[in-house]
């Protein structure tokens, strides 16, 4: 189970627009990481809009935002289309991200058991080191609480 001050897990991921990120090219920017279920379900299309809306405020402290969920890249970029997001969105799409920082979980939906996101976010400073985390996120007031701990560093 990652901790803070623990060094962030780095990853390779394509995003939406052809590019991948490289968690170590960031280095020297601090990153948010927030993890989600799945592109255009109620709660993950709230969190994906609020950081949208909140990318530029973020940009503005010099923190870099990306979403990652297992899906693939295709479906991030109807998603984007559809909700105007702004936000970059990656895809894990074999899970190896999601089991590095512990976010693949058993879940417990109407009595039936299966395997998830558990959403998630991380704040990772520029030395690559984990500052914060947020586990079994609740969506309204998340995007303006890491806001406000970016606004911190």
């Amino acid at each position: 189970m990652l901790e803070i001050s623990d060094l962030a897990p780095d990853f390779s991921l394509p995003r939406d627009g052809g590019s991948d990120v490289n968690l170590s090219d960031l280095r020297g920017s601090a990153v948010v990481l927030f993890f989600y279920p799945r592109d255009d379900t109620p709660g993950c299309t709230k969190e994906s809009i609020g950081f949208s809306h909140a990318l530029q405020a973020f940009a503005d402290l010099g923190v870099q935002v990306f979403g990652i969920s297992k899906d693939t890249v295709a479906k991030h970029e109807k998603f984007i289309t559809k909700h105007q997001l702004t936000t970059p969105l990656l895809s894990d799409e074999n899970g190896t991200t999601c089991e590095d920082y512990d976010v693949w979980k058993e879940k417990n939906l109407y009595g039936k058991k299966h395997w998830g996101i558990e959403r998630s976010t991380f704040l990772i400073g520029s030395d690559g080191k984990i500052l914060r985390i947020w586990r079994k996120v609740k969506v309204p007031g998340h995007v303006e609480e890491v806001l406000e701990a970016a606004k911190a560093l």
